[in-house]
Formats: structure tokens, C-alpha cells, sequence
């Protein structure tokens, strides 16, 4: 069996927010079943998206992972991804923001992360709780508005391939288009080693 290099083992992912740097993905997992222990009872939305933001000789891209307590706040944290050359394409660089929301995705599936978010609810179905599952996508259904309009079906498609996250573009998309996007417009503090003369 061949290993991919490009695709991070769970150990490399490493998450941040405000509060706190370096968080594993099973420390986030661990946040994210406390932030629902508070309130067992709610409605919440888990949500993957991914923004970019082209830099001098260098792309920055941010994965944030948000758990929404509908109505009664969230906890987020994010990934910060920097690929050492300039993204030109809009095609390419939605491609890989949505390939690295479901790089992500795919750990919290795969490492039974999902599995524990719905047998915690699973008691307080019958009172309320419940749980959804988006990955946003950078893009926007709107040819007059977004370029990115000639893409999304595609990038659509590549979601429902995953079977148990529902995509979401803009306007919805706000794991992507709000709070990914607030962390991407900051230069990288070792940015000037990746510009070009």
C-alpha cells in the first residue's frame, strides 16, 4: 500500500483559536463534546469550511471547524495550511479548499469523532437535540455575482461523494465565507521567506 504523502496523519493536524494554540484534532474533539455537554438538549450544526487568501509568493489557507449551538453560541478553532507558491487559478484554489475541508472531515469520520458527537445526542433526541453536518464551500450560485458560480455543481458533487456531510455554498456558507475567512487576510509571521524578489 502506497501512502499519500500530501494527506496529514491525524497527529499532524494541528488546530488553534483564540484561547488556545496547538490543539490536536482529538483535543478538539474533546472541546467540541464539552461545549455539548453544557447544553445536551439543542440543536447543533458541525461545520468544515476552508478560505484562501493569495500572498506574495505564497497561498494562505484557513480550515476552521465550528460547532453551532443554534440559537445559543459555537466553538470554533482553525487549521492553517500555507502552500509555498500563488494560486492563480479560482478552479484550483476552490478545489483545494474544499479537498482540505474534507481532509478534515474525513479524520472526524474516520476516527469515530462524528460517531461520538451523534451517540451523545442520541439520549436527548426526544427532547430537542440534534445534530447536522456541512462542509462550506467557498462559492457562490450567482454568475453575475461570483465568478466561482461555474464550479460549484462540481464541488457539490465532491461533497455528496463523502455520503454523510451535506455541502453548502454562499450565501449559507459561513464556516468558509465568515469565520475561515477572517484568519486568511493576516500575512504569515515567516511570509517574507516565500516572496518573490
Amino acid at each position: 500500500m502506497r501512502l499519500n504523502k500530501r494527506m496529514a496523519l491525524p497527529e499532524e493536524l494541528s488546530f488553534q483559536n483564540l484561547s488556545e494554540k496547538r490543539l490536536s484534532l482529538y483535543d478538539v474533539m474533546d472541546r467540541i463534546l464539552h461545549f455539548m455537554a453544557s447544553d445536551p438538549h439543542s440543536s447543533y450544526q458541525f461545520v468544515i469550511g476552508t478560505d484562501s487568501q493569495v500572498f506574495n509568493g505564497y497561498t494562505k489557507f484557513i480550515t476552521g471547524i465550528i460547532m453551532r449551538r443554534i440559537g445559543k453560541g459555537a466553538w470554533a478553532c482553525y487549521r492553517q495550511v500555507v502552500v509555498p507558491r500563488e494560486f492563480t487559478s479560482i478552479k484550483e484554489k476552490l478545489m483545494y479548499e474544499t479537498a482540505l475541508s474534507q481532509e478534515v472531515a474525513y479524520y472526524f469520520t474516520r476516527d469515530g469523532g462524528v460517531r461520538r458527537m451523534e451517540e451523545f445526542l442520541l439520549p436527548y433526541v426526544y427532547q430537542g437535540a440534534s445534530l447536522e453536518l456541512f462542509i462550506d464551500i467557498d462559492a457562490g450560485t450567482e454568475p453575475i455575482v461570483n465568478k466561482t458560480s461555474l464550479y460549484v455543481q462540481e464541488l457539490v458533487d465532491q461533497v455528496h461523494g463523502m455520503g454523510i456531510y451535506e455541502p453548502r455554498v454562499k450565501p449559507d456558507a459561513y464556516g468558509a465565507s465568515s469565520y475561515a475567512n477572517r484568519y486568511t487576510k493576516k500575512p504569515v509571521e515567516d511570509g517574507k521567506k516565500y516572496a518573490k524578489p
